[in-house]
């Protein structure tokens, strides 16, 4: 799912090529994002799209050969001229007088000609790992001491390049393709952890053909003088950002170019060919203080205030993925508030927590609605009780880029003395990413630590697993300040006896020198319920019923369960004589798909869920954390249906509900309405042993947060 989608496009249409363009955000200066080398259409620049739309008008559009525009097979339409006549055509549709001009690799020649050539359209130019000619005796450097390119070989179609670029030729591409594109994308990437860069560039290559890359290799180009004409003519700002490590362009390149037009040089340490992509927020911050340099200076107003007297500032950010952790945050937070009583708390988090937090009275800050749903996200990837959580959340990477962007944003403007964050993958890979930019305190909270492959992922599922995990390892040991406390939500016995992979220590090792341990969180006392009779009463279930409760949690992936279920309900209610079906669809799902019958009633929502759990006879749940240990902990009977796939509900928590001796799992293929309804019939009412769940979780986690206050 993208972070933004557009607010207008189209096409245009140059010499029977039509180039799809977008347009994104209304203020401020606008950007045009070109679009380079045809290999890859206009989503590398992903994760910047939605952060710089947020403040600026930003047009960017597919370049000929990929995306949503043409794919001629003749040179003529990849030529320079070419390539300036769409830039001016889009800036001309979308009604862009001028612009800030940024362009990657190839596109440099066509930011640096437009800034040249059309000065009145063009505010200033950010070049990024520029390609461009640099004469004969002057070649594309390849890491020494190997033999660097020669970029002619490829367009002369001549002589093989040399070894470890002989895949950089046109009859290579036209023999083994894609083969070419993983060559070349990790030659791109030269930054260790780059498996998700080097797939999107794979998959982004395979948009496109070998016959356009052999068609645009023969498309004219400009020379070295005339690069060197155009950068001594250029009268506004230019900024030029390259990675170190680059092995497709040196950084002599950039810097010729500085030379040549007066410009600024940026260098990322470390950084390859391609960092829009792989180190996103440096890039969304360098072009962002760039664009504001060119606007009139607005006038500034400062409050001081006294530190000592200040009240206390916390930014509690909540993982929307179920509602789990807005039930334990809350609980974390008013115990925090007993320690810390002037303590004031901004949530940062997205539908449907804010609704829970709203009904609590809870503040959340308005700089919640610029977030991207990250629900959403999971329900599109979801497939009928099918979700890959591993995958989704390397796929969500540009909606990490943008929620990342967001907090920064709220934390440069306002003061916090503490951050917390439930599971906030974006801001705790990113804040390792880019160290510098933390300004508070910070706590991180889990209930898993380890992303584990499946065995049908075969190979490549284990190596992007453990190279994902290896990331998280080096970015902690690295820089250990930035999670001022690490909190596990449970025990050590609750971790897996895995490894992070292969040549990688145990999970459970790594977990206790690195994290604290809170026990469980349930939200709740579950010594409140120990009268169900009583509870039942309030909630007006009869002494005489068998009540059910089936809930999937606050996304829309339990539909297919939910749909199993109630196909189960007739002939379970045939097997436990006042059978009492309660189906909670929860805030994503529409009760309105779901048959009714008597004796099966369906909610929407039903407030205090806990509630009607800790007074059921059995519930039925898929396999998350929250809902299965509340179960846990107030001895009830349950029925869990981990969804395939998903690495934490059939690793994780199963490994925690076998230590708890918890609950039946069943999985969603042998589910029929007669093996459901047998599993009902046994389940329902019976006496467990479970291990118990001590209820001082919030309060254990709440004073280890205290001390950072």
């Amino acid at each position: 799912m993208r972070a933004r989608t557009a607010d207008a496009e189209g096409f245009i249409e140059h010499h029977g090529v039509k180039i799809h363009y977008e347009v994104h955000g209304a203020g401020g200066p606008t950007i045009l994002l070109l679009p380079t080398w045809t290999i890859v259409h206009n989503r590398f620049w992903k994760g910047q799209l939605a952060y710089l739309a947020r403040h600026h008008r930003v047009v960017t559009y597919d370049g000929p050969g990929n995306g949503l525009s043409d794919r001629p097979v003749t040179p003529e339409p990849y030529g320079q001229a070419a390539q300036i006549a769409y830039a001016l055509a889009v800036l001309d549709a979308t009604g862009t007088e001028q612009a800030v001009v940024a362009g990657l690799s190839r596109a440099a020649n066509w930011a640096l000609e437009l800034a040249a050539e059309h000065p009145a359209r063009v505010l200033g130019t950010i070049v990024l790992a520029p390609s461009v000619a640099r004469g004969k005796a002057e070649t594309l450097a390849l890491d020494a001491p190997a033999p660097a390119l020669d970029a002619s070989a490829v367009r002369a179609g001549g002589a093989d390049p040399p070894a470890h670029w002989a895949k950089y030729n046109r009859r290579y591409w036209l023999k083994d393709y894609e083969d070419f594109l993983w060559f070349f994308f990790g030659q791109c990437f030269t930054e260790p952890h780059s498996t998700k860069a080097i797939e999107d560039g794979v998959a982004w290559g395979l948009d496109t053909s070998p016959d356009v890359l052999v068609a645009e290799s023969q498309a004219a180009r400009p020379s070295r003088e005339t690069i060197e004409s155009w950068c001594t003519r250029i009268t506004t700002p230019l900024l030029a950002v390259h990675g170190d490590q680059d092995r497709v362009v040196p950084v002599e390149v950039s810097e010729k170019i500085v030379a040549w037009s007066g410009g600024e040089l940026v260098l990322l340490e470390g950084g390859g060919h391609i960092p829009p992509a792989r180190d996103p927020v440096r890039v969304n911050l360098l072009i962002s203080e760039f664009v504001a340099r060119l606007r009139p200076p607005a006038p500034r107003r400062r409050t001081w205030s006294r530190w000592n007297r200040r009240q206390k500032r916390v930014l509690y950010l909540s993982s929307p993925i179920g509602l789990g952790h807005a039930r334990r945050d809350l609980a974390i937070a008013r115990e925090l508030r007993a320690l810390h009583p002037d303590v004031r708390i901004d949530w940062l988090t997205q539908h449907p927590v804010t609704r829970m937090l709203d009904e609590a009275g809870e503040h959340v800050h308005p700089a919640s609605r610029w977030l991207a749903s990250e629900s959403a996200h999971i329900e599109s990837e979801a497939d009928e009780h099918d979700l890959h959580c591993f995958q989704a959340l390397r796929r969500a990477d540009e909606i990490l880029v943008s929620n990342f962007m967001v907090f920064h944003d709220l934390v440069t403007e306002e003061r916090y003395d503490l951050v917390i964050g439930d599971e906030s993958w974006d801001v705790d890979h990113f804040l390792h990413e880019n160290p510098e930019l933390k300004r508070f305190a910070y706590a991180w909270m889990t209930d898993f630590v380890g992303f584990l492959p499946f065995p049908d992922g075969g190979d490549r599922e284990a190596l992007v697993a453990a190279d994902h995990n290896a990331e998280m390892i080096a970015h902690v040991e690295r820089f250990p300040r930035v999670r001022d406390r690490a909190v596990f939500i449970g025990d050590p016995g609750d971790i897996v006896d895995e490894r992070f992979g292969r040549d990688l220590p145990p999970i459970r090792e790594w977990t206790e020198a690195h994290y604290d341990f809170a026990g469980y969180v349930t939200g709740f006392d579950p010594g409140e319920y120990a009268d169900r009779e009583a509870l039942r009463a309030e909630l007006g279930y009869h002494r005489d019923e068998r009540v059910c409760v089936v809930t999937v949690g606050g996304s829309g992936v339990g539909k297919s369960l939910l749909h199993r279920v109630v196909a189960a309900f007739p002939e379970a209610a045939m097997r436990v004589p006042g059978l009492r079906m309660v189906v909670v669809a929860g805030p994503r799902i529409d009760p309105g798909t779901l048959p009714r019958q008597a004796g099966l009633e369906v909610h929407a929502y039903v407030p205090g869920l806990h509630r009607h759990l800790a007074a059921c006879d059995l519930a039925i749940v898929q396999g998350g954390l929250t809902t299965c240990m509340e179960l846990t902990a107030t001895r009830r009977p349950f029925i869990y249906v981990p969804l395939r796939h998903h690495f934490e509900q059939n690793f994780h928590v199963a490994h925690r509900l076998r230590r708890h001796g918890a609950g039946r799992r069943m999985d969603f293929d042998e589910i029929t309405p007669g093996s459901l309804a047998e599993a009902i019939a046994a389940e329902i009412g019976r006496e467990v042993a479970y291990r118990p769940v001590p209820p001082d979780g919030a309060a254990r986690a709440a004073s280890m947060l205290a001390g950072l206050l």
